[in-house]
């Protein structure tokens, strides 16, 4: 097999080293050999996409391949439909196993003839202790167990009672086959773990043909010897049965031994991951089956519009780790977002209807406006003919009797643009008996359709409409997150911990003629609705139904009740100044200084902010220079952000990137780059755009514009995670004067902050993309 591998991506995890270091010494012949091996016993979730991806992943890129497999070790809760399923999302995630899809099953029959291996060698014995029994006597982590009195049976005893075992002629539970290793061992698992149980059941692949099943424990490590695995990767929980797996390899005859790799399996916030409480929801009708919208399987995210390039790209920018942590659900957003943002083109919908009548548009007169598919940030063309009459539908919301201050939509005697069209008045007001407002009368000014030389008459909002002869009837599905706390693995109960308004479902919809034309496959931006696609089972021609798959920005933390104010705690008294001595940084910290070149202020912030790390090595990922990202955002998001998740500013990885590419290539001075980071941070342009409206350029640079506060510096701005400099002396007063001019340049009261947790950086559609009201 080639040895030849593509070049080095930019982040060489850990399993990458390991299996670059195995092709230096050719431990394994230069072959790498990983598989997927799902139990058949419920669908896959977004936890197991992220080692399907990592998986295949690394088959590919060293060429060699990956194993899909089954292990149906249980027959009791196994069945052919989740053996589907799970073929089913490893092919829409973009991975194929070609000619080596196996089960475990079909290795039963010779994992039984290791078993007596091990019997003859006096490392397994028949033991007649119920389950309850031996979880009595195995012990605790300080105390060892206590032998099973059938412990010392003779080997040719031992085989004789197994082999019944294996003819049928003993009941269930009647005893196991145990493996023979130390009670008292400080690993649990090492002490005579069961191998094999009397289980008479009808097997989903088998049939009938065994009434003994081996256990997964047992299974597991026999079938990655049987397809030689070199490179068993699972996750951290598995640690402990490394030792485990070794024993039964190490005390068998010439099998071969694959190298297990452990790495930390995602935990996401606000989201279950276990399929026992998912197989729950779907038991208990809390939602409408395994490919429910809201739920996190493959399956869910698939019939919700998801795209299997938004999954890759959110694996990749998680990464590999080595130690549990959680990954923030506005990252995975962030990623859907960003996909969404390139491929879904821009139509209109109205999700609650108001009718309104032009009074001076010429009777029975359709206007076909061209209306553009893409807004000017993407780089695609593209066009659909948008009816246009005098009888149409506004959005409900964007009317208002008695308008609030600062209201840009519309209202009596005012006026609005509308999208791709005409600016209208407000002239008189339609109530029904009841008070409801039914129907506007607005008059059209002629003179200012989009795109006419005479368009350039401003109005403060615009806002989208449907012609009403022309416009489809569709339902909208509107999903939000199907828990409402962060850690729903940690409520007293997972229902309770439910978010009841996770579907909306909105009847009486809108849409404009291009929607019901669009592919199967199209995925759309309702502008100011969000990204939808028409749900691939309940969606037809004659009844749209478009469900929805991400809002256009994150409005979550926005919409949850602000915390009870925590009372007030005495203040602190100052501690005594600290030695430089003692600032010693951890080995972690020590690594950042030496990976990004950053000064150890910069390194020890990073190093205690998890989030802030993720932003820096998200914008590093984006092109950025290591450094200077990492300068930045420790100076200037960190102390703008004041607490609040970053995920909340404006500008996202991206983003950063880009403005500090514009530093280090010259293309505007630091100086510049403070005032154009308050305005990304203030209004959510790109930082070219602002640049461009600005008319910013390296020439215009003043004096001074070097200063102790750019952007770019190296010192540390004083924040909750530190307040003392390198040397351990207290801020100079010249930190604390940039610190105050960084914050009057970004602007924190233009800020959209969040009571959420921190998480990593979620990407926020461009301002111009979404034209809103």
């Amino acid at each position: 097999m080639s040895t030849d591998r593509p070049a080095a991506p930019e982040s060489v995890h850990f399993i990458r080293a390991i299996i670059d270091q195995d092709n230096r010494s050719g431990k394994w012949g230069g072959q790498v050999v990983t598989r997927f091996p799902p139990e058949p016993n419920g669908y896959l979730h977004i936890g197991h996409a992220k080692s399907i991806c990592l998986n295949f992943g690394l088959a590919k890129e060293y060429g060699g391949r990956c194993h899909l497999r089954m292990d149906d070790t249980n027959p009791t809760k196994e069945d052919v439909e989740y053996v589907e399923s799970i073929q089913e999302d490893v092919r829409w995630l973009g991975f194929d196993w070609g000619e080596h899809f196996y089960f475990a099953s079909d290795y039963f029959g010779r994992m039984f003839s290791y078993a007596e291996e091990l019997i003859l060698k006096g490392k397994a014995y028949v033991c007649f202790q119920t389950e309850e029994e031996m979880r009595a006597t195995r012990g605790t982590v300080t105390e060892p167990g206590t032998p099973s009195p059938w412990r010392d049976t003779a080997p040719q005893d031992n085989l004789r009672l197994f082999r019944q075992m294996c003819a049928g002629e003993l009941p269930d539970g009647h005893c196991t086959l145990r493996a023979k290793i130390d009670m008292g061992h400080a690993n649990m698992k090492m002490r005579d773990l069961p191998m094999v149980r009397i289980r008479h059941a009808h097997h989903h692949r088998t049939g009938d043909q065994f009434c003994v099943y081996p256990l997964y424990d047992f299974a597991h490590c026999l079938s990655d010897s049987v397809e030689g695995i070199t490179h068993s990767i699972c996750t951290l929980e598995f640690e402990n049965n490394r030792e485990l797996y070794d024993w039964f390899l190490d005390n068998l005859d010439g099998v071969h031994h694959p190298q297990q790799i452990e790495f930390a399996r995602l935990r996401l916030s606000y989201t279950v991951m276990s399929k026992r409480k998912l197989l729950a929801l779907v038991k208990e009708g809390q939602v409408s089956g395994w490919d429910d919208p809201r739920m996190p399987t493959i399956a869910g995210l698939r019939r919700r519009g998801v795209t299997a390039e938004s999954i890759r790209e959110f694996a990749e920018r998680i990464g590999v780790a080595k130690a549990n942590s959680t990954v923030s659900v506005e990252l995975f957003e962030s990623c859907i977002r960003d996909d969404l943002n390139t491929r879904a083109p821009r139509l209109l919908a109205v999700a609650r209807p108001l009718k309104v009548t032009l009074t001076n548009w010429p009777e029975g007169q359709v206007e076909e406006l061209d209306a553009a598919l893409w807004p000017h940030d993407v780089p695609k063309e593209g066009s659909r003919a948008l009816p246009f009459s005098g009888s149409l539908f506004i959005e409900r919301d964007d009317f208002a009797l008695t308008p609030p201050k600062g209201w840009h939509r519309l209202a009596p005697g005012g006026e609005v643009r509308l999208r791709h069209a005409y600016i209208i008045r407000c002239d008189d007001v339609v109530k029904d008996d009841s008070g409801e407002v039914v129907e506007l009368r607005c008059s059209v000014d002629l003179d200012t359709r989009s795109g006419s030389a005479a368009a350039d008459r401003k109005v403060k909002g615009t806002i989208h409409w449907v012609s009403a002869a022309h416009a489809v009837p569709a339902e909208l599905r509107l999903y939000s997150r199907l828990f409402r706390v962060e850690d729903p693995d940690a409520a007293e109960s997972y229902a309770e911990a439910l978010n009841p308004d996770s579907l909306e479902i909105v009847r009486g919809a809108l849409v404009e003629p291009a929607a019901a034309t669009m592919p199967p496959d199209a995925r759309l931006q309702f502008e100011r609705q969000g990204y939808f696609w028409a749900d691939p089972k309940d969606s037809r021609p004659e009844a749209l139904v478009f469900n929805r798959i991400i809002s256009l920005k994150d409005s979550w933390a926005k919409a949850q009740p602000a915390p009870a104010p925590a009372a007030k705690k005495p203040e602190p008294a100052k501690p005594e100044p600290v030695k430089p001595s003692a600032l010693s940084l951890s080995p972690a910290a020590e690594a950042l200084t030496k990976r990004l070149g950053v000064a150890p202020t910069v390194a020890r912030v990073l190093d205690e902010d998890a989030a802030a790390l993720a932003f820096v090595e998200a914008a590093i990922a984006e092109g950025a220079a290591p450094a200077a990202a990492a300068n930045t955002v420790v100076n200037d998001l960190l102390p703008a952000a004041k607490g609040a998740a970053l995920s909340t500013l404006s500008l996202n990885p991206a983003g950063l990137a880009a403005l500090v590419n514009l530093v280090t290539k010259g293309e505007i001075s630091s100086k510049q780059a403070k005032e154009v980071l308050a305005e990304c941070l203030g209004g959510g342009e790109s930082p070219a755009a602002v640049v461009k409206r600005l008319g910013l350029s390296e020439a215009s640079r003043g004096p001074g514009s070097d200063d102790a506060g750019c952007l770019l510096a190296a010192p540390v701005l004083p924040s909750t995670k530190t307040s003392l400099r390198q040397d351990g002396s207290s801020p100079h007063h010249s930190t604390g004067r940039a610190f105050a001019a960084a914050t009057r340049l970004l602007g924190l009261g233009r800020l959209r902050c969040s009571s959420a947790g921190a998480g990593a950086p979620a990407r926020r559609p461009g301002a111009r993309s979404t034209p809103a009201a």
